[in-house]
């Protein structure tokens, strides 16, 4: 049963303020380390932890208001000028707040948090008095257990782990020694540990060699997930968009009346032009109202993209200084607004490429001397809203991309052929990281080097219907640009004709429409091509890529441009533009249809997704001239 029954609510306000709290007094932590005297910089934290604390109290989270109290206490000696900021206390600040963010997720399920790690408070009690020799990792606040005479050095205190998970005595700990090596205990659920007195979850994870605090994207103890997603599931919407909301309905309200009036009028015989006129007037005061309500609902759902970055600086500074780099993120653009569901499926993608700039792309302080540049580097994280897409991007001033190494560690892992090597330009050899498996590490270490991080990049760029490139020169850094559109919901399409049947294929994809001629249409290595602008692509007939048979020599071929190539979208015509309101197909989802959208003459219409389509072709991604070809033309 729930520590907090009957304050359900009260929990989860708290839990949303003090979340971004947190992250502020994390950003401001990063932000102190290199102005040590700002004092703005000191109040600020100490009144986050206050708040923290405050409302820690009123619900009873005794563990935590000790933790926010001595927090509090030792910027109150920071702030007051009777210490100094320095990297041992910088470490101790960010492992309690680490420590914090990791009772928020024993809130989040519900239960009273664990107590503090014993060292980490010890480090706080410490620093407060100005005997602190030492300082405890920011990236680990758990005490280190001391090793045990019977285990080796890659071997867990099986001894130590027995006494901690069954609080047996030591004689009988000393004879369990040797069956534990065999089976390692069960790690205790944390909320049986909070509940029961049971030892700490902290004391467990270390026994066993690591604290899952520690891994990337760890945002709490086990079972946080579940509440977390009722928590996504909330939007804060500023009143001024739902008093602009509000004020549209009654408009359209309004109009609704004046139409339904007309209505009554033509229908007992007025037909004059002053009737016709005015409704004439109320149709089009209906559209404008309503293309208004839209696109103000929309902006309900767009959140600041700043709630997204502030918690990447702190990440940042750990993974460098683990790293013994010098590195500033600098972030530019938090004012941009994005569609709430695509921040949080942005989280991930924005870290490893973080990560992969600090920990690839950065070079060694020796190195980046040698090469004549500055110990002191940047990573830049920047947003900003092109048309109807948003641009991010991740720069950073390391040692850049070298395509051919690129290539030749492709070869080396057996991802690439020599012959597929040799025809790869600069773009499509930077690709090559995006491959499952690729990484130009010989050794994976915790932070990288298991080949999967970008393939994750990618892979969740692509399911936001976005697209992701690389610019890199040797030696001035690279940079990872990041398209995607607006919002979700609403999807500017180009509808295609496939005889009379329409189609809609994203707007996002198209380059141009061109005409096509079979004389133009040349066979390459059993493949139809054309020749655009002195750039041979390939061409795909519509009807071939959905199964159809076809009818007749596509007229019109839709120049394309997706991540990885371009290429010719053979079709019999096109409709135009239109913005395509997606619903989503949840019960039975053809292949290759990725939803489908009303017109406004209210038929329905497929949305195609390209990228499966195409991957359905299969190794050989080939489509032979035959394809453009009646059957009746075939045999003659």
């Amino acid at each position: 049963m729930s520590d907090f029954q009957g304050m359900e609510d009260l929990l989860q306000d708290f839990l949303v303020e003090a979340t971004d709290l947190l992250s502020g007094v994390d950003n401001k932590l990063v932000d102190l380390e290199k102005n040590p005297a700002d004092r703005g910089l000191l109040n600020d934290i100490f009144r986050g932890f206050h708040t923290i604390k405050g409302g820690a109290g009123f619900l009873n989270a005794t563990e935590l208001v000790t933790l926010c109290h001595l927090t509090e206490n030792l910027f109150d000696k920071l702030r007051n000028g009777e210490m100094e900021v320095n990297n041992e206390a910088m470490d101790v600040i960010l492992a309690a707040t680490g420590t914090v963010r990791d009772m928020f997720g024993y809130l989040e399920r519900g239960a009273q948090p664990a107590p503090a790690p014993a060292d980490l408070l010890a480090s706080l009690r410490a620093a407060i008095a100005g005997e602190l020799r030492g300082a405890v990792s920011a990236q680990a606040a758990t005490p280190a257990l001391a090793p045990s005479a019977a285990a080796s050095a890659s071997e867990p205190d099986w001894q130590q782990l027995f006494q901690a998970v069954t609080a047996a005595p030591a004689a009988l700990a000393t004879a369990a020694v040797q069956a534990a090596s065999a089976v390692a205990a069960p790690v205790p659920d944390p909320a049986a540990q909070a509940n029961a007195g049971a030892p700490s979850e902290q004391i467990v994870q270390r026994a066993i060699g690591r604290r899952a605090s520690d891994k990337p994207g760890y945002q709490g103890p086990v079972g946080r997930r579940d509440s977390e997603r009722t928590r996504d599931n909330t939007i804060r919407v500023d009143t001024a968009r739902l008093d602009q909301v509000l004020n549209l309905s009654g408009e359209i309200g309004l109009t609704k009346n004046r139409l339904n009036s007309l209505r009554s009028d033509i229908l007992n015989g007025r037909s004059d032009t002053d009737t016709l006129h005015a409704l004439d007037q109320a149709v089009s005061q209906l559209d404008l109202l309503v293309s208004d309500l839209q696109n103000a609902v929309m902006k309900t759902r767009m959140q600041p993209i700043g709630r997204l970055f502030q918690k990447y600086p702190r990440i940042a500074r750990d993974l460098a200084r683990g790293l013994g780099k010098d590195v500033e993120l600098v972030l530019a653009g938090e004012e941009t607004e994005i569609d709430k569901t695509m921040i949080e499926d942005l989280s991930d993608p924005i870290i490893h490429l973080i990560r992969n700039a600090v920990d690839h792309g950065i070079e060694s302080p020796a190195d980046r001397r040698a090469a004549g540049k500055s110990e002191k580097c940047e990573v830049r994280l920047e947003a900003r809203q092109e048309g109807d897409h948003i641009i991010l991007i991740v720069a950073d001033d390391g040692r850049g991309m070298n395509p051919e190494k690129l290539r030749a560690k492709a070869i080396e892992k057996g991802l690439i052929t020599d012959d597929e090597a040799n025809t790869m330009d600069e773009r499509q050899s930077f690709n090559l990281v995006f491959l499952p498996g690729f990484s130009t590490k010989d050794v994976a270490s915790d932070v990288s080097g298991r080949g999967v991080g970008m393939d994750v990049v990618k892979t969740n760029i692509q399911k936001l219907n976005g697209s992701i490139d690389i610019r890199s020169s040797a030696g001035k850094g690279t940079t990872f640009v990041i398209s995607l559109p607006l919002t979700l919901a609403i999807l500017p399409v180009l509808l295609v004709q496939l005889g009379e049947q329409p189609f809609a294929v994203p707007l996002s994809m198209v380059r141009e429409i061109l005409p096509v001629e079979i004389a133009a249409v040349q066979e390459v290595g059993g493949r139809a091509t054309m020749v655009v602008r002195g750039e041979v692509m390939p061409m795909y007939p519509l009807s071939y890529l959905l199964g159809w048979s076809s009818e007749g020599i596509p007229e019109y071929g839709v120049l394309m441009q997706t991540a990885e190539s371009a290429f010719i979208l053979a079709i019999d015509g096109f409709m135009g533009r239109e913005d395509a309101v997606i619903k989503s197909l949840d019960d039975f989802r053809p292949k290759g249809v990725a939803g489908v959208t009303t017109l406004s003459n209210g038929q329905i219409v497929l949305i195609l997704d390209i990228k499966e389509l195409l991957a359905a072709l299969g190794d050989s991604r080939g489509v032979p001239r035959s394809a453009f070809m009646p059957p009746a033309d075939i045999a003659a």
